[in-house]
Order: C-alpha cells, then sequence, then structure tokens
C-alpha cells in the first residue's frame, strides 16, 4: 500500500510538473506570436511598397541620381559599338564581355522606360501624380517613341548577319536625348559649372574622335593596310600587329587631322580625298566650338571676378592720374590682395539680387543672423524686423592700422564685428583703452536718435582696427526705414538705448519731462492729414446734398411749369363760363352744363349756316369776309401772344414727356366731342370722398377757369 501510494504522490507531482510546464511553454508561445507579429509587421512595413501606385518627383534626388546611371549604358553604346564594327579582332576577342554589357545595357534601358512610366509632371505649378495621366501623356509623347525603337530587339539579326556584325544594335544609339538630360541636370547643379563645361566639351571631342579613329581603321581595311602611306601600316608586320596599337594609331591620326598639328601623309585615292575634306570641315566646327566654349567660360569666370570683387584695374587707373602718393596706392593694393586671396565677397545684394525676396531673406538670415542677434539693443526683438534688418547689413573690410571712427564724429552707422580685432584708442592713436573682436558691436546709440543723449549723437571713442577685419554696418537711414513699419520695436530699442545712456550718465534727466510737451513733426502732420481728409468728407457731403436739393428744385419747377402749359394750352379750346363755375361752386348741378353746351352747339350750326349763305352774295359778302378775316387776324394775333408768352414763361414746358401729350391730346379730343357722362366739369359733386385729397382744389380751379372763359366767349358771340 505505501508503494502504491508512493507511485501515486509521484505521478501527481509529474502531472503538476507537466501542468506548469506545459502553462510556461503556452505562455512563451503567446509572447513568440506577439513578438513574431511585430518583427513581421516591422518588415512589412519596411517592405510595403505598392509598385502600382509608385511616383518620382523629377526635382528629387533619386531621379538625379538615376539620370547620372543612365549616362553609362549611353555612353557605352556610343563608343563600344562602332569600336567592334570597325575593330573586328577586338571585337571577337572579348566577345562574352561585350554580349554581357549589350543585355545588361538593354535591361537598363527597360528600366529607364519603367522609371519614365512614373515620373511626375508639372502641370500649372501642380505636380501630377495620377499614374493614368502619367501613362497617357509618356505614350503619347515622341520621347516613347524614340524609346522604343532604341529597346528593338534587333539583336535577332544575328542569325543572318552573323554574330560579328554588332552594327544591328545600332538603333541603341537613339537614347541620346536622355544623355543630354543628364548633362544639363548635372551642369544646373553641380558647384562647379565651368569646370564642368570644359569637361563636357572634351568628352564631346573624344566620342568624335573615337569615331574618326573608327571610320579611319575600316577605311583602311577597304583600302588594303599598307597600300600607301596614308592608311594604316600593314597588319603582319609585329609591330602594328596588336589590337592596342592599331587602336592608339588610329585615334593619334584622327587627332591630327582634327587639330591640323603635324604634318599628315598626303592623301592619293578619292576616297581618301573624301575623308579628309570631310575632317577638315568637321576640325573647322571642332575648333570653333572649343573656342566658343572656352571663351565663355573665361568671360564667366571674368564677370564672377567683377561681380565679387571691385574692379582694381579702374582704380589702378584713377589713382595714377590723379599722382597718389606711393604709400596710399600701396595700402590700396594690399587692400586689394586681401580680398582676393581671402575671397571677401564685398557686393551680396548684387549677387542676390536676381533672387526672389524670401530666398535672398533666407540666405541672409542663415550668414548674418547669427552675428545680428548679439547686439544686446537687438535681443529680445521681432523675428521679422530681424529678418528685415540682415538684408540691410553691408559687408566692410578695413585694414591694418585704419580707423572705424574717430571720436566726435556724427555717427551715421553701427558696426558689428565678424572677424579680426579693434582696438579703442586715446587721441595719439597709441594708448589702447580695449580690444574688440568677434561678437562685439558699438555706435548703436548714435543711430537710433534718442532725445537727451548729452553726446547729439556723436562718437565717443577712437577705434581702430589692428589688423585686417571684417565688419558689417547697419546705416542709421536704413534702421529708420525698418523700424517705420514696426513702431513697438521702435520704443522698445529707444527704451534700451535710454537704459544703456542712464547707466553712462550721459542722459539729462529733464528730457523724461520735455518729451512728453515737444509733439514730433510726424504726429503733428499726421493729425492734421486726419483733420484734412474730415473736412474733406464733409465737403462731399454737403456737395450731395446741394445737389439733391437742386435736383428737387428742378424737379418741382419743372411740374408747375408744365402744369401752367397745360392749364394755358386748355384756354382756347374751353367754351365754358365763369358763371356756370360759380353756380357749380354753388351747387348747380349738372343740367345747366347740358343746357349751356346745347346752346353752343346750336349757335355753331347757325353759325355755319351764315357762313355758306355769305359765300354766294357780293359787296356785302365783301364786307362780311373783311370784317371776318379782320376777326380771325386778332384772334389768330391773340393766339401767337399767349403762344409766345407760353414758350418765353417755361421752356421746359416744350419738352414735356409723351404720356402728359397724350394725356392732353385726350383732353382736346374729349372736349371736342362732347362728354356724355353726366357732371363731367363737376368735380367738387362727382368725385367721392376718397379722391377728394390734393387733386380737388386744383381741379376746382380748372374748372372755375375754363367755365370763366366760356362765359365770356358766351358774351362776344352775342354782341
Amino acid at each position: 500500500m505505501d508503494h502504491l501510494g508512493n507511485v501515486s504522490v509521484k505521478s501527481n507531482r509529474w502531472r503538476t510538473l507537466l501542468r506548469w510546464h506545459g502553462q510556461k511553454m503556452n505562455e512563451e508561445g503567446k509572447d513568440g506570436g506577439k513578438d513574431g507579429e511585430k518583427k513581421n509587421s516591422f518588415w512589412n512595413k519596411k517592405f510595403n511598397f505598392n509598385w502600382r501606385e509608385w511616383t518620382i518627383d523629377p526635382a528629387e534626388h533619386f531621379y538625379y541620381i538615376w539620370l547620372q546611371v543612365m549616362t553609362v549604358p549611353i555612353v557605352y553604346n556610343w563608343v563600344i559599338i562602332i569600336l567592334r564594327t570597325c575593330f573586328t579582332a577586338i571585337g571577337l576577342n572579348y566577345l562574352p564581355v561585350w554580349l554581357t554589357l549589350d543585355y545588361v545595357s538593354d535591361l537598363m534601358y527597360a528600366a529607364d522606360i519603367t522609371v519614365t512610366l512614373h515620373t511626375g509632371f508639372l502641370d500649372q505649378g501642380i505636380l501630377i501624380t495620377n499614374l493614368t495621366r502619367l501613362r497617357k501623356r509618356y505614350l503619347h509623347s515622341k520621347q516613347f517613341l524614340w524609346d522604343f525603337v532604341s529597346l528593338l530587339p534587333t539583336d535577332f539579326l544575328y542569325f543572318a548577319f552573323g554574330i560579328e556584325t554588332p552594327l544591328v544594335r545600332i538603333n541603341r544609339l537613339l537614347r541620346i536625348p536622355r544623355l543630354s538630360e543628364a548633362l544639363d541636370r548635372m551642369e544646373t547643379r553641380t558647384s562647379y559649372p565651368n569646370t564642368f563645361r570644359i569637361t563636357k566639351l572634351m568628352i564631346y571631342i573624344f566620342v568624335l574622335t573615337h569615331w574618326n579613329a573608327c571610320l579611319y581603321f575600316a577605311l583602311s581595311n577597304y583600302i588594303g593596310f599598307g597600300s600607301d602611306p596614308w592608311v594604316y601600316p600593314n597588319i603582319t608586320d609585329p609591330t602594328f600587329a596588336s589590337m592596342r596599337r592599331q587602336y592608339f594609331y588610329c585615334f593619334w591620326f584622327s587627332a591630327q587631322i582634327f587639330t591640323t598639328v603635324g604634318d599628315t601623309p598626303p592623301p592619293s585615292r578619292e576616297e581618301e580625298y573624301l575623308f579628309m575634306i570631310a575632317d577638315l570641315l568637321i576640325a573647322v566646327l571642332v575648333f570653333a566650338s572649343i573656342v566658343g566654349n572656352v571663351g565663355n567660360v573665361i568671360t564667366s569666370l571674368r564677370d564672377r571676378d567683377n561681380v565679387f570683387f571691385p574692379n582694381h584695374e579702374l582704380v589702378k587707373a584713377y589713382l595714377r592720374s590723379h599722382h597718389i602718393s606711393k604709400e596710399l596706392r600701396q595700402r590700396i593694393d594690399n587692400w586689394y590682395q586681401h580680398l582676393h586671396i581671402n575671397k571677401k565677397i564685398m557686393r551680396e545684394n548684387e549677387i542676390l539680387q536676381q533672387l526672389p525676396l524670401h530666398m535672398r531673406t533666407e540666405i541672409a538670415v542663415s550668414v548674418h543672423l547669427p552675428t545680428l542677434s548679439k547686439v544686446t539693443i537687438f535681443q529680445n526683438c521681432e523675428t521679422s524686423l530681424l529678418e528685415e534688418l540682415v538684408l540691410k547689413l553691408t559687408p566692410q573690410v578695413f585694414s591694418p592700422g585704419e580707423y572705424v571712427c574717430r571720436k566726435g564724429d556724427v555717427g551715421h552707422e553701427m558696426y558689428i564685428i565678424k572677424e579680426g580685432k579693434l582696438a579703442v584708442v586715446a587721441d595719439d592713436g597709441v594708448t589702447e583703452f580695449a580690444v574688440l573682436g568677434a561678437g562685439n558691436f558699438f555706435g548703436e546709440i548714435s543711430i537710433l536718435n534718442i532725445k537727451g543723449n548729452k553726446l547729439g549723437n556723436r562718437r565717443t571713442a577712437n577705434i581702430k582696427s589692428i589688423g585686417h577685419s571684417d565688419l558689417f554696418s547697419l546705416s542709421k537711414e536704413d534702421l529708420t526705414d525698418v523700424l517705420s513699419e514696426f513702431p513697438a520695436a521702435k520704443r522698445h530699442l529707444e527704451e534700451k538705448g535710454r537704459q544703456i545712456l542712464v547707466k553712462m550718465g550721459m542722459l539729462e534727466e529733464r528730457t523724461d519731462v520735455v518729451e512728453p510737451e515737444v509733439e514730433k513733426v510726424e504726429t503733428k502732420i499726421k493729425r492734421l492729414e486726419s483733420i484734412l481728409e474730415q473736412l474733406q468728407t464733409k465737403l462731399a457731403r454737403l456737395m450731395v446734398e446741394l445737389e439733391s436739393s437742386n435736383r428737387k428744385m428742378r424737379a418741382r419747377v419743372e411740374q408747375l411749369e408744365l402744369r401752367v402749359a397745360m392749364l394755358e394750352t386748355q384756354l382756347p379750346h374751353d367754351g365754358q363760363g365763369g358763371e356756370g363755375s360759380l353756380g357749380r361752386e354753388e351747387g348747380v348741378g349738372g343740367e345747366a352744363d347740358w343746357v349751356r353746351e346745347e346752346a353752343e352747339g346750336e349757335e355753331e350750326k347757325d353759325v355755319d349756316e351764315k357762313g355758306k349763305t355769305q359765300g354766294d352774295s357780293g359787296d356785302d359778302d365783301d364786307d362780311d369776309d373783311d370784317v371776318t378775316k379782320e376777326g380771325d387776324g386778332e384772334s389768330t394775333k391773340s393766339t401767337k401772344d399767349e403762344g409766345d408768352r407760353v414758350v418765353e414763361g417755361n421752356k421746359f414746358a416744350m419738352k414735356d414727356s409723351d404720356s402728359l401729350k397724350d394725356k392732353i391730346n385726350d383732353g382736346k379730343k374729349i372736349r371736342e366731342k362732347g362728354d356724355d357722362r353726366p357732371g363731367k366739369g363737376d368735380g367738387a359733386e362727382i368725385e367721392s370722398n376718397n379722391e377728394k385729397g390734393d387733386t380737388s382744389g386744383e381741379r376746382e380751379d380748372e374748372e372755375s377757369t375754363r367755365k370763366t372763359k366760356g362765359d365770356s366767349d358766351e358774351k362776344a358771340t352775342k354782341d
């Protein structure tokens, strides 16, 4: 039993141990799984590259490096294809090497097509990265046509012409535009463009001479080696049998023809003459290109020196013409020599003038801001103020023993020491009180125009350069211009300068009392300008009001004149008397009007009948006609007088609107035809109470006037 008990205890222990080990292994497996997931996610992130969305910015460094890499296969094809074609021995002896390099260059050509297919372009200043547009643009361009033709598998022509004819790969030379792009990019980004231009020219001349050497050897092989002194010597001679000797001799002969240096054997065959003529013409172009490019390089170097440094030759000529002392001329020569040897640039603003303002500011900040920030009065100032000031800094170089400023001089600029040492000396120029080094500054108080300064903006010490010293100067005018746009910074700088003067004991105490009382001229001018603007605004407002009132008065006068003209026009046509009007005003109705109108109609009929009867009579009729004519003349004269008075009294009545004329004509027609509406003339009885407003009085006046005239006409007719 004990044995069985011990066995059971041991088995329980083993089970517990196995269970613990299993749990531990599970935990380690989980931890390992997490670590594995982390590692996998890291590698996935690192190598997670989507080729379908891959685009290249042509301004990136990768594109620039790729163009440099592509120059290798292009130059290889331009040099080796013609070499293997003309020098067959070289092509056959190293055939495996050439084939390997050929197909490596083909792979690089294919990779270049892929890179070009994913290269973005600018559209209205924005980089286009849409692959659909990039493919469409590239596939429809001439560049794709040249790239496609240059990569055609013309190597299959080896089966027809043989492996020793590498001329079947001549289409690989069509990638020359890519080489030109790479060289242009390199010339733009290199720090030594002139050296690069000379190197590029030499590469062109080497390739041209190489091609000419290969063609010369091929022509010699066609004519026959050693057949005459002009062709290549007989290759059976061990001296001229080696491949290196063949190539070097042909290259030397071609260079000799192009440079026209030395005596070349005269040609004796027509082929040789044609070859020499072509080479001489090419030599003229090569010589002209060399002279032109070298001349441009020399001119650009001279222009660079003239921009960087002052023109020493002009200064020397001026000094000689004015018989300046030898000692002063020696000092000036030493100063120029120091500038050229140590490359001290004196015309920074002129050099950077072509750059945009923000780029000039960034360059000036990176070069001069650390120096300017060391000045005490400019510490804790706005960054924008310092950026404006760095553009105003002017570099100056002082020779040994030269005074930067003297005691008592009026200060027009402050100085910041960039390099060198300056001494504060006594009036004798020997005793030194202090030595200023790089980072020190002086003259800052004299350019702030602080009121109460006992020195009156004058220098307080003599400062002399111990050796060659490089300084930056900031003029008072430049500082004033900049501070005019930063009034808060101006007050801050003046307060700092005032504190410095108080410590030096150079500030008058009454300045703080007098300054508020004294008003600056600029403040007065601004106040006067504001007052003048207010007065101009008020004057403009008054002029507008006056013009508005004039228009209103003119409109009212025109209305009154039109109303008077309407009344005077209606007078000759109305046959209504004044008594009728008075009768209407007193309550007489429309019946009197109808009776009067019927009487007037009967009288008009009688007058017409009498006129017809008088037309057949004799002397009596003539007398009546005279009387009638005289009456007509008088009535016509009176009508004309009335019309003249109307015209003279109101010129605007003749220019009445069409609507008013239509209304007047409608009124005349109604009066001529007679109105059948009852109570037409009686406005007081017909109009409703709502329509009696302002127009009732005017209508009553018109009716009364018309009735009065009608009564007078009736009386004249009865008489």
